[in-house]
């Protein structure tokens, strides 16, 4: 195929033919991704000002907060903008940087979880080994190789991508660049592409689900084994937990998983919008409106302000 026969750029969709998604750029999506930053700014401000939150558990979760902030911040923004505009092109030197930021987000996202289940696991199983286990250094370890790992990733996976060619439509049929919807519109074959989707698939979410379910499992025998340890709030404290991972993995694997032929675009954009817009919007209403540590530390934090203006 002849270089001058490929596209140079791509059209956002935003709303499937015979749909008027309008609304949702204008209301639903810019309230949602302000309470999310919101939020996750909260968390971040209390887990970092008070002292007694600095412990891995929090660490973990204020490391979880900055990066949703900016992984709703890779899609929400532009859709809206692009709505109010009506501007829908984006390079492909664009696109091929937002799907390379969405993966890293993405993979991050699911290794932090697997993180915080383990952790979990740790303080109510082990609180004996805790602090030895879960010490700085490790949870700084961690942290970096999580990072590496989803650079990796979604470098590998960027580039899978675009060294195919696109020159039978420009039209993406998404409200970001994806790369489900990218393999639709390529001429190259994507067998390959398919293949490593579904390894990585069956390898990185399948083998962190394994984790975080065997860790919330021997957290729930532990505590039913043991009345003592509190089982209520080892439940509170879990159950938000695998709430989001459920959410995030099951809208991330009906969205990569999907045959082609079967695909539909409004499903499509419902489930890529619940895997990169509502898990950043539900973990700080999780773990802070359902944890007394961090209400308290927020009723500290702003009882300093109050005094401090006085």
């Amino acid at each position: 195929m002849d270089n001058s026969t490929m596209v140079t750029e791509f059209l956002l969709l935003g709303s499937p033919d015979g749909w008027d998604l309008s609304f949702l750029y204008f209301t639903v999506f810019p309230m949602t991704y302000l309470g999310t930053l919101l939020g996750n700014l909260l968390i971040v401000t209390v887990t970092t000002a008070d002292q007694n939150l600095h412990t891995p558990m929090y660490f973990f979760l204020r490391n979880l907060s900055i990066l949703d902030m900016c992984f709703i911040s890779i899609t929400v923004p532009n859709a809206c903008v692009n709505s109010l505009t009506g501007n829908r092109a984006i390079s492909v030197a664009g696109c091929a940087t937002q799907i390379f930021l969405v993966i890293f987000c993405a993979s991050v996202e699911l290794l932090f979880l697997t993180i915080m289940a383990w952790d979990r696991y740790v303080a109510i199983c082990q609180p004996l080994q805790y602090p030895l286990i879960m010490n700085p250094q490790f949870c700084v370890r961690m942290t970096l190789a999580s990072l590496l790992s989803g650079l990796l990733y979604a470098g590998v996976h960027t580039g899978n991508t675009f060294r195919l060619s696109f020159c039978q439509s420009n039209v993406v049929h998404q409200f970001f660049c994806d790369v489900p919807s990218l393999l639709r519109l390529s001429c190259s074959d994507t067998t390959s592409n398919k293949v490593l989707i579904l390894v990585s698939a069956v390898v990185i979410c399948g083998g962190c689900f394994l984790l975080i379910v065997v860790s919330y499992f021997r957290i729930f025998s532990a505590v039913l084994k043991f009345p003592t340890r509190a089982p209520g709030k080892a439940f509170s404290t879990c159950t938000p937990h695998i709430l989001v991972v459920s959410i995030f993995l099951s809208s991330i694997t009906g969205v990569y998983l999907r045959s082609s032929a079967t695909s539909d675009t409004l499903e499509d954009m419902v489930l890529s919008a619940f895997y990169t817009m509502v898990p950043p919007f539900l973990n700080p209403l999780l773990y802070s409106l359902r944890n007394k540590q961090v209400k308290d530390a927020v009723r500290r934090l702003m009882g300093r302000q109050l005094f401090s203006g006085k």
